[in-house]
């Protein structure tokens, strides 16, 4: 797809388009088989804590939107896939230079050029992010869509850091909980039974 095209695709709501530029899901799960993963969320608290060896240890780290990394001893150094649902100019992707940039909004209109052109995009699908919405009752974060996302793959492990389900905030910005459109007690309620029934996952509890 040259930039015309995705232009024309994007303005006219037409995913299929949008859809051929991706990876397919199925290629993106079997990136994820077998690997012991770290997905790293922006909870301020994690800041607090001396995760970050921990981190670069996996075999594949995974961050979410603007990737904020306030130090190598809390959040580590490697970006091997980043997650967006927001936007992120083309100079701080290629700072981050990730092996695969997924775009998880359903805001196609969002979608910048400069993500669609880089290998190893990939576009989650609308009835992954519709499903996920009737479960939760609340349109859900980019870290709850990437946790559904990791538990239908046949990853070794899971540890997630980061994740506070909005105890501290978010390092990304400065709106409470309350200002935002998600249900963050859905979400944990989410994440504690996934843990309950998956061992392969495991969450990192740090200062609030």
């Amino acid at each position: 797809m040259n930039r015309l095209g995705f232009l024309l695709a994007r303005s006219l709501r037409r995913e299929a388009p949008l859809r051929a530029a991706s990876i397919p899901p199925e290629a993106l799960l079997a990136r994820f088989a077998g690997q012991n993963i770290a997905l790293v969320g922006n909870a301020r608290g994690l800041a607090k804590a001396a995760h970050g060896a921990s981190i670069d240890l996996a075999q594949t780290v995974i961050r979410i939107n603007r990737a904020p990394m306030p130090s190598p001893l809390s959040h580590g150094n490697r970006t091997d896939v980043l997650a967006l649902a927001t936007s992120l100019d083309a100079k701080a992707l290629d700072r981050l230079n990730p092996e695969l940039t997924l775009w998880m909004s359903h805001k196609r209109k969002r979608l910048p050029w400069h993500v669609v052109k880089r290998p190893g995009f990939y576009l989650h699908p609308l009835p992954a992010y519709e499903a996920l919405k009737r479960k939760l009752k609340a349109p859900p974060t980019t870290g709850l869509m990437l946790i559904d996302l990791l538990a239908r793959s046949e990853a070794a492990h899971v540890t997630l850091y980061g994740f506070d389900f909005f105890a501290s905030q978010s390092l990304s910005g400065r709106r409470r909980a309350d200002q935002t459109p998600h249900d963050f007690a859905a979400e944990a309620a989410f994440v504690r039974n996934l843990i309950a029934t998956d061992a392969r996952f495991t969450l990192k509890h740090h200062p609030a």
